[in-house]
């Protein structure tokens, strides 16, 4: 119901760009075969809970309208939107893939959906009092797209309004080095489920936050297990044991988050997540 959401300009999100077009489409299939699989909605329980372990003490106790910048997790689980309705008074949340939207919106009723690219959004200025946005902005073939989407992000935000974003950690070692390797063979052998894109160090983040006009106010790193070895573990668990075993293996997962607070963090981290505000 595009026509209810705060702000609306139905033409940029009802009538996508052709390189939004594209990714949509590709987003389309990789949203399809994700929700088949037992391993990747087993995974992304752990993946869930640490994203809201570290945005619940990050959220306003309550606020009006948060804007969440895509619906992946909430097309295959119950995502982050439990979290984030009990913080909001209005959650909105986009996607340019039509099936994942519509698989979040059979899921969440109370959710309100726009189709929708991070990097043009089709609302007014001011209109959200917060932003969520989760491994988003690390899908894109170029860094410049990062820098605008984080521009619209700062447009469409009230001054005081809050930047809760996450990104692909650079700084990880074996992250820098996944990224540097082909796609193809790493896809073949499993360990990437969906194109990956560009993405930074925590302090090149941090830069291009600063220059979006954004204050940055906490900077950090999030999912610190050996995540190709947990991936890998959650296709053997997923249809092979019980659901206490697989409880088992989210608990362990769980335990390495505990390397947050280590000096090593951003090196271990698979996300640098962020704090920002608009002035």
């Amino acid at each position: 119901m595009p026509s209810s959401l705060p702000g609306y300009r139905s033409a940029p999100a009802d009538q996508p760009a052709p390189l939004a077009a594209e990714e949509a489409r590709y987003w389309d299939g990789v949203g399809a075969e994700a929700r088949g699989s037992s391993w990747e909605i087993l995974w992304r329980r752990h993946s869930d809970a640490v994203n809201a372990a570290w945005l619940a003490p990050r959220l306003e106790p309550r606020c009006g309208r948060l804007l969440k910048t895509d619906l992946f997790d909430e097309a295959l689980t119950a995502g982050l939107y439990p979290l984030l309705a009990a913080r909001a008074r209005e959650v909105v949340g986009i996607d340019l893939a039509a099936s994942t939207r519509r698989a979040a919106g059979e899921r969440h009723p109370g959710l309100g959906i726009a189709g929708a690219d991070v990097r043009t959004l089709p609302f007014a200025d001011g209109v959200f009092d917060c932003v969520v946005s989760n491994s988003t902005l690390d899908h894109f073939a170029a860094a410049d797209h990062i820098s605008s989407s984080l521009c619209e992000l700062h447009r469409v935000l009230r001054p005081g309004g809050r930047l809760l974003l996450t990104l692909d950690n650079l700084a990880n070692p074996l992250l820098a080095l996944r990224n540097a390797l082909p796609f193809r063979p790493l896809h073949a052998l499993g360990l990437l489920p969906y194109q990956i894109g560009v993405s930074c160090t925590p302090g090149a983040l941090a830069r291009r936050v600063r220059a979006a006009g954004f204050e940055v106010l906490e900077r950090g790193a999030i999912l610190h297990c050996p995540r190709a070895v947990a991936v890998g573990a959650a296709r053997l668990l997923a249809r092979r044991v019980t659901a206490g075993g697989q409880q088992r293996f989210l608990d362990l997962l769980s335990a390495c988050e505990r390397l947050a607070v280590w000096p090593t963090r951003s090196l271990t981290g698979h996300f640098i997540a962020i704090v920002a505000r608009r002035p």
